[in-house]
């Protein structure tokens, strides 16, 4: 039986009790620049690290907005961070850890502290040890001020954590979990990409203000687009929510029908494959069932996001309901995500977009033949799909990074 300071799960072949150390015995502090302001250069060659760039890995880089020159690099900051320092956040957003994995001249921001693990410690090993949950825990339980928390590094280093000695597991682990940070690094990279893709060919494949035609399109179509009004395409209407919302005897378990909230948009992309809430009978009479899948648009908190559903739904009232469309569904799917940004100016500045039914009727596009709003469609329904299946990848990845991290540590 496995002794209490043992990880449920461990490598094969080790068996000693871990044991309990401080921070401070186990790491030193390399660098902590609190306090400092380090003179930003336009034409710098130093990254600064700020808290959005940690997290999983290595720092990310592509969110480095601020550099130093090399002057200010060599004056202004006493020390500076090489490959092996553990980079941990102090301020704001607490505990978020990053291993530096090349010596890339870089220097912290003041909301950073950076670590130097001891010669009887692997970097890789302290790096995944202050990734986990629980250890990041116990560092927000000492966190000070509500504004803008923020934590000690004097009491910080005070913290116990629980450790393996054996130099051999550390490395087991730490490379474990840095192969494990590198795939989600990868993943999350195709993510991105696909998205950047996905937003240049709605750029490209609807035609730009005042355009009649695409600057990029399918073999075979060559006429020009058609302006219509929304209103004009299709019938508009609102949905409805049964009051008082929060009375248990609107929502039943058993009914086939479900319950679409704004929530769901916003954890399925728009795409609703499931409902978590279901509509009793009587909440039926309260709103609109819709039975067949169809395009909706969100008026409310997430404004402008279209959303089709897959099941049974009754429509909340914040959402507008296209029934009776001239348009092909996807293609007016994506000329809705495309144009979202577009509904801000029915905003005040600093407010939020109050859309209705009459601005949305009264909204003019541009649109091709019914065969080619097809094609577009259909593209665009393939490119999503394959970005929900990345999506899905990495997710599980994070998700199995996540488990073994509560059982491979104490």
């Amino acid at each position: 039986m496995m002794s209490k300071k043992s990880p449920q799960l461990r490598f094969e072949g080790f068996t000693d009790d871990w044991e309990e150390r401080k921070l401070s015995d186990i790491a030193n502090k390399a660098v902590d620049n609190r306090g400092k302001t380090p003179t930003i250069s336009e034409d710098g060659n130093h990254p600064l690290l700020e808290v959005a760039s940690l997290g999983n890995g290595a720092p990310d880089y592509s969110k480095v907005t601020k550099y130093l020159s090399d002057e200010t690099f060599m004056a202004e900051l006493r020390a500076y961070i090489r490959e092996g320092d553990i980079l941990f956040s102090t301020v704001g957003s607490i505990g978020l850890v990053s291993l530096m994995d090349t010596n890339e001249n870089a220097a912290i921001a003041q909301n950073i502290v950076a670590f130097r693990a001891n010669e009887k410690y692997d970097s890789k090993f302290l790096y995944a040890m202050l990734s986990t949950k629980d250890n990041q825990h116990k560092a927000q339980r000492i966190v000070m001020g509500a504004v803008q928390p923020s934590i000690k590094v004097s009491q910080l280093v005070d913290v116990d954590y629980c450790v393996t000695e054996n130099m051999e597991e550390q490395r087991k682990l730490g490379e474990y979990f840095l192969n494990l940070d590198n795939l989600i690094t990868l993943h999350q990279r195709k993510l991105d990409l696909l998205k950047e893709q996905k937003k240049g060919y709605l750029q490209k494949m609807f035609p730009k203000n005042g355009a009649k035609v695409p600057e990029l399109r399918f073999a075979g179509f060559a006429d020009d687009w058609e302006v219509r009004k929304l209103g004009s395409l299709t019938t508009v209407v609102r949905g409805a929510s049964p009051r008082p919302i929060q009375d248990p005897k609107w929502f039943d378990k058993e009914s086939d029908i479900g319950w679409l909230r704004i929530a769901d948009v916003t954890e399925q992309n728009g795409r609703i494959y499931h409902l978590e809430q279901h509509i009793s009978k009587l909440g039926q009479e309260k709103t609109r069932v819709l039975t067949e899948p169809h395009l909706l648009l969100s008026i409310a908190a997430t404004v402008g996001k279209p959303v089709v559903n897959y099941v049974k739904t009754g429509v909340h009232d914040g959402f507008l309901i296209f029934l009776n469309p001239t348009f092909e569904r996807e293609f007016m799917f994506q000329w809705l995500e495309m144009f979202r940004p577009k509904w801000q100016k029915y905003g005040q500045p600093g407010s939020q977009v109050n859309l209705n039914s009459e601005l949305v009727r009264n909204q003019e596009m541009v649109l091709p033949n019914y065969k080619e709003q097809q094609k577009i469609g259909s593209f665009f329904k393939q490119l999503d799909e394959t970005i929900a299946l990345h999506q899905r990848k990495l997710d599980l990845l994070k998700e199995q990074k996540k488990g073994f991290l509560q059982t491979m540590f104490v």
